[in-house]
């Protein structure tokens, strides 16, 4: 068969599997492990992995650094103890039925001490304690005055997401993913489209980046709202920051086969360790090759990805990491994924395509080199540097219709362009991390400067048409695909954009009444510059305060309270060719976390406001069908309610559920019928829930079920027309999967949209008066085979 696809009642084999494995998980008389992990300077080692060698026994020590493993038959075992940045601990235990033995374990560091460019998420955990070293913070999550959500490297593996297109946003509050050329991600929390971060570095553009495949990364950390500490280079909303995979200093690797739905075939290999008998040259290298069909017509997303990385610990204090990435991507012509109709949305089917087979394909390179210097002055006091440079060339073609017949409703007018991009990404930071004490009051210092340029041209001045199409009844073929002129180089032919920035940065966490409360003053000065042949010259300066406090209830309860301001690019030009002045943002934040089960699974709650100015409207005076044009009077006002629930709320059994209430309002506009629409692209209630449950002991030993869903109300399409402001149908859609693992062997099988719903997103153009969506697949699975070594 070309298509994998699965017809079967989902719901009932996935609730009788699920109580099968609960079942066997008591079926035997057994004993237990408990123990008590202490670091070297002997405070609690929390988040500590704790496996049983040769087993499907993992468990992850609490915040007082406990941990627990029951059900453990007689014998002798080898118990593995790991955390990132100190030597594993191998140790014998023996149990005895109906005893429970009892072990301590004292943790030294390695001499990889340095190499916490991340703070690992725990392979075997959906939650963490911590962030990564990448933004910058040195306290633990529960005590940071802002929403932090981390999806963790298990997460993404345990649900098959291959890449920031795909899922991610499931697991956090408030997220999701709007309509884009389907390969770059386009994420909207909290009212509008969120900053894209790689290694704690912006890599924003009006459409990039290229969407990070997971298989070079380690996790992903999402901020709620501006984030000072972050130099605030990100919308009013927040950002995301991808984490990518960094040595370890373990000799480890790790090698997956998926195929799955639509003729999807992907291998990726992960190998890790040490290149000298010192330990000092480190490795890690990462891969992946795709080959993959689609549900559309005609269409089809090849890419490979590779990543290499070098990490040398120079001495003892000092580190330095080279990273390069490598990613590419062939598609059929971009916007070959838009539905488009006269009279309403749904009327064509998953498969529809304004496509042909004969066109020549469009490819995508991003290359990415990253280097990083630490350097640990001292206990309490620690240097990073780190510079980035990203180029990014794409060469094709994009579809985009000019409408629909006037005299027949059924035939669509379809038009294109080449879309050639050659864009240049230049970022450099130095930061420093402290500690220090006056009388009774400690200090935790934040500061650095962080300096960016951001240059990319756009070709797209030659146009094409195809011949006319009935969407009811399409007949496909064209003698052969369009040819351009590229004997120029493209910064010749292209538009150029152009922006830049310089910003400054201190901040200071003081501490009172034995550290329960802290207090952070802090403060970012921006200069932002853009200079190109489209948006004229402009340069833009502001000072923008943080200002945070949290207190600790007791040692797993915190509440806090944040006000942070943004201070960004508004890319573009107005009718006139004059550029945009910047976009301000104010956040005003509540918040209350708890760790539940000592920090086995975790809650935030969170109620804000955002209020965002100078927010480009559309300039209706001045536009025309073939070109639009924005002004920049508008006002938008977000308010909301967060709560996110994450980790194994019972023993084996591993939740993340999260709900956003988002009420978003253009307040100001040139055109006042605008005012007190819906903000486009937000939905007013957002659920979703992800259960895992596996089986550690019985016959079932290492079997685990998944399932979840995602449920949207009231959605905003992604445009809205001052003559077509309605909302979307409400969203659903449910997936599972099962698992199985036996020592190095493990297999993942997931359904996506079990309940085969006709799922999409969409807007309607008013120019052309037609309505315009993207459709989800139906029913599709995916099984992927991994062996560790």
């Amino acid at each position: 068969m070309k298509y994998l696809n699965l017809r079967l009642p989902y719901f009932s084999i996935l609730a009788f599997l699920f109580i099968l494995f609960t079942a066997t998980s008591f079926a035997q008389d057994t004993g237990g492990i408990k123990g008590t992990v202490q670091t070297s300077d002997n405070k609690p080692a929390e988040g500590v992995s704790v496996t049983l060698k040769g087993l499907n026994k993992t468990t992850i020590a609490d915040n007082n650094g406990v941990f627990t493993i029951k059900n453990v038959a007689d014998g002798s075992f080898t118990l593995v103890v790991t955390l990132v940045g100190y030597n594993d601990v191998v140790q014998n235990v023996t149990v005895t039925a109906g005893e429970t033995a009892t072990v301590n374990i004292n943790l030294s560091l390695s001499n990889n001490e340095l190499n916490q460019v991340v703070v690992l998420s725990n392979k075997s955990a959906f939650k963490t304690n911590r962030v990564s070293s990448s933004l910058r913070l040195q306290s633990p999550i529960i005590e940071i005055p802002q929403n932090i959500q981390i999806v963790t490297g298990k997460l993404i593996q345990d649900q098959q997401i291959n890449n920031m297109l795909e899922g991610v946003t499931r697991n956090v509050s408030g997220a999701t993913r709007v309509e884009h050329w389907d390969n770059y991600a386009n994420i909207t929390m909290r009212g509008s489209q969120v900053a894209a971060f790689r290694n704690g570095m912006n890599v924003s553009t009006s459409w990039g980046p290229l969407t990070e495949d997971m298989s070079m990364v380690e996790r992903i950390e999402f901020v709620k709202g501006p984030a000072g500490f972050m130099l605030a280079n990100g919308n009013p909303s927040g950002f995301y920051n991808v984490v990518t995979k960094k040595p370890s200093g373990r000799n480890k690797g790790e090698a997956s086969l998926s195929l799955g739905s639509f003729g999807m075939y992907r291998g990726t290999v992960d190998f890790d360790g040490k290149l000298t008998k010192n330990g000092k040259l480190l490795y890690r290298f990462n891969a992946m090759g795709e080959k993959k069909d689609s549900y559309r017509d005609f269409d089809f997303n090849d890419r490979y990805t590779f990543a290499p990385v070098l990490k040398y610990l120079v001495t003892d204090k000092t580190s330095v990491t080279l990273e390069y990435t490598q990613q590419f991507s062939k598609v059929n012509a971009i916007g070959s994924n838009y539905v488009y109709a006269k009279n309403g949305y749904e009327e064509l089917s998953r498969s529809f395509t304004t496509s042909e087979k004969e066109l020549d394909p469009t490819r995508m390179l991003e290359r990415n080199l990253l280097g990083i210097v630490e350097h640990k002055i001292n206990d309490k006091w620690k240097l990073t540097a780190q510079g980035s440079y990203l180029n990014y060339k794409q060469e094709g073609m994009s579809l985009w219709p000019s409408g629909f017949d006037d005299t027949n409703a059924a035939i669509l007018k379809r038009a294109g362009n080449n879309w050639d991009i050659l864009g240049k990404i230049y970022v450099g930071q130095a930061y420093v991390n402290g500690q220090f004490q006056t009388g009774v009051v400690p200090h935790k210092i934040l500061s650095g400067i962080d300096m960016s340029d951001k240059t990319y041209y756009h070709d797209w001045s030659q146009s094409f048409v195809l011949p006319d199409l009935d969407i009811y009844n399409p007949v496909h073929g064209i003698p052969a695909s369009p040819t351009f002129d590229r004997s120029k180089d493209i910064k010749d032919r292209g538009v150029k954009y152009q922006n830049n920035y310089k910003g400054f940065y201190a901040q200071d966490e003081l501490g009172f009444l034995d550290n329960s409360l802290r207090l952070t003053l802090a403060g970012r000065y921006t200069i932002l510059k853009a200079g190109d042949v489209y948006s004229g010259s402009s340069k833009n300066e502001k000072f923008t305060p943080r200002i945070g406090l949290s207190y600790s209830i007791n040692k797993n309860t915190t509440a806090y309270f944040v006000r942070d301001e943004s201070f960004t690019e508004n890319y573009g030009s107005d009718w006139l060719g004059k550029s945009f002045s910047p976009q301000t943002g104010t956040n005003l934040e509540l918040g209350f976390k708890r760790d539940w089960m000592n920090g086995k699974w975790n809650s935030t709650i969170a109620a804000y406001q955002i209020t965002t100015n100078n927010v480009l409207t559309l300039d209706a005076e001045h536009s025309t069908p073939a070109k639009q044009f924005s002004r920049e009077s508008g006002q938008q006002k977000v308010k909301g309610f967060e709560v996110d629930i994450r980790g194994e709320i019972f023993k084996n059994f591993d939740v993340v559920a999260n709900y956003a209430f988002t009420e978003g309002k253009t307040t100001k506009d040139t055109d006042p019928n605008m005012v007190g629409n819906q903000i486009a692209g937000t939905t007013r209630h957002i659920l979703n829930t992800w259960l895992n449950y596996k089986v550690d002991n019985g016959l079932l030993n290492g079997f685990g079920v998944s399932l979840g869903y995602q449920y949207q109300i009231k959605r905003a399409p992604w445009y809205i027309s001052p003559d077509n402001t309605g909302t979307l149908p409400d969203y659903f859609r449910v997936d599972g999967g099962l698992s199985y693992q036996i020592k190095k062997v493990s297999v993942n099988l997931i359904v996506n949209n079990i309940l085969n719903k006709y799922l999409y997103s969409g807007g309607y153009y008013s120019y052309s008066k037609m309505y315009y969506w993207q459709a989800e697949a139906g029913t599709n699975l995916r099984l992927s085979v991994a062996y560790k070594f």
